[in-house]
């Protein structure tokens, strides 16, 4: 991280009551001449020409980046779109679209339901048994 981006971010985080103290007031390490006056000499070219960029490269405020970047929920929007439309497509239309979807694999085919059959209803009824009963064994 350059120089600058780190002196604007701690600009941007400053406590709001306090500001920097002026720049006559600030002493250099040997204490006889105020720092940064060489710098400032030395910058003197033009205001708001910043020379520490790259040409033509504006620099970026880190917490317009973060903010930039800072993931966003959806789900609010999205359940939204997803319970408005009350289209339900045809359960044939659906399977057809599940299984072309599906692996060829083996593993990916589900075990074929296989149908059971029912017991077919008796066609005689309780009266032909009776009938029946009394012919073949003779009994009243």
């Amino acid at each position: 991280m350059s120089a600058s981006l780190l002196r604007r971010g701690l600009e941007l985080l400053e406590a709001p009551g306090r500001g920097k103290a002026p720049p006559g007031l600030q002493q250099g390490r040997d204490g006889s001449r105020p720092a940064g006056a060489a710098r400032r000499r030395k910058v003197m070219v033009g205001p708001g020409k910043n020379k520490a960029t790259i040409k033509g490269r504006v620099v970026k405020s880190a917490i317009e980046e973060y903010h930039k970047k800072k993931a966003v929920n959806h789900l609010k929007a999205n359940l939204q779109y997803m319970t408005s439309g009350r289209c339900v497509a045809d359960k044939a239309i659906t399977q057809q679209v599940l299984t072309q979807n599906r692996g060829r694999k083996s593993k990916d085919r589900p075990a074929e339901k296989k149908e059971k059959k029912k017991p077919e209803g008796t066609v005689f009824t309780e009266e032909d048994f009776r009938k029946f009963e009394r012919e073949y064994f003779g009994i009243p």
